[in-house]
């Protein structure tokens, strides 16, 4: 009885033939999309290992050190009664729809004496942070090591509308329905 040859390529042909069409994936990836392989940009094929995807940090932004320093900039500014209004509107998440409700935080003595000093960042995404500060009235810690967020929003670190929501909260005032 002849014995009949099975059409199966070799398993070493099956696996190089795997390797070369990866191969060939990896290095047809634009350079769009953050790849770079110097064998690529010289139209060579090189080895998969060559290329290198650059990505922004999933939990923070690409530069975490300014950003911070943007966010204690913007939060203590955000947060001293001597900023005008209108800048303040700039360091609220969609502050431009509530400059009304700004202006009403601005009024009484203890606003005039308001300061918060941020103690913590903690970045959650390259475009959110979670921020800890104590908020003070004058000289004093009325409310030490608070928790508001930041988002980045237009390439500006601001105060979250979260945040504000939970100040309006502790305040006992009532804020309007669609806002939180």
């Amino acid at each position: 009885m002849a014995q009949s040859r099975h059409p199966r390529a070799h398993p070493r042909a099956s696996a190089r033939a795997a390797a070369c069409t990866a191969a060939a994936v990896l290095l047809a990836v634009p350079a769009a999309v953050g790849w770079s392989s110097p064998a690529v940009a010289a139209g060579a094929p090189g080895p998969p290992s060559a290329a290198v995807l650059t990505l922004p940090a999933a939990d923070g932004p690409a530069d975490p050190e300014a950003a911070k320093a943007q966010i204690e900039k913007n939060w203590t500014a955000f947060f001293d009664p001597k900023t005008p209004t209108d800048k303040k509107a700039e360091l609220l998440q969609h502050g431009d729809l509530l400059k009304a409700l700004l202006d009403g935080f601005s009024t009484g003595a203890e606003a005039a004496k308001a300061s918060a000093v941020v103690t913590g960042v903690t970045f959650t995404s390259p475009t959110e942070a979670e921020v800890t500060y104590d908020l003070k009235v004058g000289d004093e810690t009325v409310l030490p090591g608070s928790k508001g967020t930041v988002v980045l929003e237009d390439g500006v670190w601001k105060v979250s509308l979260k945040t504000l929501c939970s100040l309006v909260e502790l305040s006992g005032a009532e804020a309007p329905p669609l806002l939180c």
